[in-house]
């Protein structure tokens, strides 16, 4: 077994986070942009983007993100969803995922045969970049789990922190402290997920 296979079965969703951090904000953001600067790219299109959140910021968006939510939950279960959403605000940051639309677009305009698959080529970009992320942030101690509030609180962060409008909001990647282990994981068997063909 390889550290690389290691780590990947080490990253798990870990929802109990803290601030406990030994690692500066220095290293942490040199780790995202590296994990999303080396991630592949359909076309190297390089379509995927990053906003890091720290201290107020960080909790702004959770902030921001249960205000966009309280109209649309009824009351009964708004209790549990504010519970859930502080538990992402005890943690120590988030890195949000865009697709940067107009790159799209713009391959879209020039390989026109390839055109219906640049959308989806994008997401996936964007999904690998999520990954090694969360892979790399795993290997450095710390522990995070992914949201996706998009497009709930889309129009909140755009105006919070000036995204531009061809950015948009795929994913949320919180991460902090691991205060709590991951539950107990359950896999389908081998053969139900794969074909080996000789």
């Amino acid at each position: 077994m390889t550290t690389f296979l290691d780590t990947i079965k080490k990253r798990r969703s870990i929802y109990g986070l803290g601030k406990n951090v030994t690692l500066s904000e220095t290293d942490i953001e040199s780790i995202i942009k590296e994990a999303v600067k080396n991630s592949p790219t359909a076309f190297n299109a390089q379509s995927p983007r990053a906003v890091i959140l720290f201290g107020d910021a960080h909790e702004k968006l959770w902030s921001l993100t249960e205000a966009a939510l309280e109209p649309l939950t009824p009351p009964e279960a708004f209790e549990a969803t504010k519970q859930k959403l502080a538990g992402f605000k005890a943690g120590f940051g988030t890195v949000l995922f865009f697709i940067h639309t107009d790159t799209v677009k713009n391959l879209q305009d020039q390989f026109a045969l390839y055109a219906d698959n640049f959308p989806v080529w994008a997401e996936q970009s964007n999904g690998i970049a999520q990954s090694n992320t969360w892979v790399a942030l795993e290997e450095a101690g710390l522990g995070a789990n992914l949201q996706h509030y998009n497009p709930v609180i889309d129009d909140a962060v755009a105006q919070e922190w000036s995204i531009p409008e061809n950015w948009q909001l795929r994913a949320q990647l919180v991460f902090g402290s691991k205060e709590s282990e991951a539950n107990e994981k359950e896999f389908l068997s081998d053969d139900e997920r794969f074909l080996v063909i000789k």
